[in-house]
């Protein structure tokens, strides 16, 4: 039985070399071809340049995988020893090391760059979208002013109106100081609320602008055809979005705002009473008072309000970095497992062949040493055994002189016969007799030999 299991890894052994080099072969060139894929895509030059350059480097790639496996799958498998095995797998991470190197990367980039490039696009659009949002609600927070300025700027109005009705606020009725107050009062507010209308106007122009840019960028990154070309149309389009970007951040009205506000307080004038009684004027300076207090609050209001506003960072602007489909591959390695694992798998995959041939050779050597020496000895080596058995019984000569003898391109000595046999083989009188030829056979010493073989694998 282990004779027979023997010879069939011995069998399969020989039928699969064949496909191995073939497989080594495919998985070689299969490599150099998305080698040059990827390679082609990182040169700059002319295309004729980056041609041949593309051309010679998955040669190399190929040849040199080629060769590597070939060479381990030769020698891997006979290499017995502990140290040898060590020093051999040392080797092999090596290469391992060095394929990855230079090819599985660059395979990885053939088979996923330009989805990697997409990705890259489609998430530089999501973040100017962000930017692009942050800074119109930062140039809109303005605008939440809005309704206090108008009710500041409506009061002021209407109490100028019930002055001049029915002077509610000195007693006396007209159009004095008081009522010119309030209506100047009340003219700077609705002045600094066109200014915020006026400011929607161009927020809302610029952020319609920014919209079609980034409806641009979305289609070029689902659009059919080659990446590049898309690629550097996207590039135009986020420059352009940048400066809407930047254009929005300095419409923002809050620094204006903040200084109107500052204005309201510090350049505060109060006209001269023009009432014609004394008594008129005391009223007049007492309410002028009032609303330069009321004034006042409004002012650190809007002051306060601003500064909020202005505290709020601002968007900093974006420079977008074209990336090749390798430098894509590599920098969203962890978003594209299973291309990688495929472009690693091409290169590395003989590795698990010369594991196999590895495994099978040592089960057909545990399985040689368990055998007799009579079922592992070939006919040739059994002829031989037999040649040397005939020298030593014949000539008596020891076992080493007949080993030599019997070696291919040596003569046998001659059987001799006859008288001289006969005088040699018979003792004379008072002659010891002759010793028998030592009981070692050939078939033995072929037995230490092979043991000795063993012992050396």
């Amino acid at each position: 039985m282990a004779l027979g299991a023997t010879q069939r890894l011995h069998d399969g052994v020989a039928a699969v070399e064949t496909m191995t080099r073939f497989a080594l072969a495919v998985l070689a060139l299969a490599s150099g071809v998305y080698t040059y894929l990827g390679a082609r895509s990182i040169l700059d030059g002319s295309p004729t340049a980056v041609f041949f350059a593309a051309v010679i480097y998955s040669a190399s790639v190929s040849v040199g995988i080629y060769a590597f496996w070939s060479y381990m799958a030769r020698f891997y498998p006979h290499v017995t020893t502990r140290a040898g095995r060590t020093a051999m797998l040392g080797v092999m991470a090596i290469g391992a090391a060095m394929i990855l190197a230079m090819s599985s990367w660059l395979n990885a980039a053939a088979l996923a760059g330009s989805a990697a490039v997409e990705q890259h696009l489609s998430e530089t659009v999501e973040d100017y979208t962000a930017d692009l949002d942050r800074a119109h609600q930062n140039a809109l927070a303005a605008q939440s002013l809005l309704p206090d300025i108008q009710r500041a700027s409506e009061r002021f109005s209407q109490l100028a109106g019930v002055e001049r009705q029915s002077g509610s606020l000195t007693g006396t009725t007209g159009s004095g100081s008081v009522v010119q107050l309030l209506s100047q009062m009340s003219a700077q507010m609705k002045s600094l609320a066109t200014g915020i209308n006026a400011s929607r106007e161009q927020v809302n122009d610029l952020f319609a602008q920014g919209q079609k840019r980034l409806e641009t960028m979305r289609s070029l990154v689902s659009a059919p055809g080659t990446i590049e070309p898309r690629a550097d149309q996207f590039s135009t389009e986020a420059v352009a979005l940048t400066g809407v970007i930047t254009s929005l951040a300095q419409t923002s009205i809050a620094p204006s705002i903040r200084r109107a506000a500052d204005d309201l307080s510090v350049g505060f004038i109060a006209p001269v009473p023009d009432g014609g009684a004394a008594d008129l004027v005391n009223r007049q300076n007492q309410v002028m008072d009032t609303v330069r207090t009321s004034v006042t609050a409004q002012s650190k209001a809007l002051a306060k309000a601003a500064d909020e506003i202005l505290a709020r960072p601002p968007v900093q602007e974006r420079r977008f970095v074209p990336l090749s489909s390798a430098e894509a591959v590599l920098h969203y390695a962890q978003d594209f497992i299973p291309a990688w694992a495929g472009a690693i798998s091409i290169d590395l995959l003989p590795g698990v062949m010369v594991f196999i041939l590895a495994t099978v050779h040592g089960a057909i050597r545990r399985q040689e040493e368990d055998l007799p020496f009579a079922e592992r000895i070939t006919a040739a080596e059994l002829l031989r055994a037999l040649d040397v058995h005939r020298a030593v019984t014949a000539s008596g000569m020891n076992i080493e002189q007949a080993v030599a003898k019997t070696e291919p391109g040596s003569e046998m000595p001659a059987p001799r016969t006859g008288v001289a046999a006969e005088a040699e083989t018979e003792p004379g009188p008072g002659s010891e007799p002759t010793p028998e030829p030592n009981n070692i056979t050939a078939i033995d010493l072929k037995s230490r030999s092979r043991d000795r073989t063993h012992e050396d694998r």
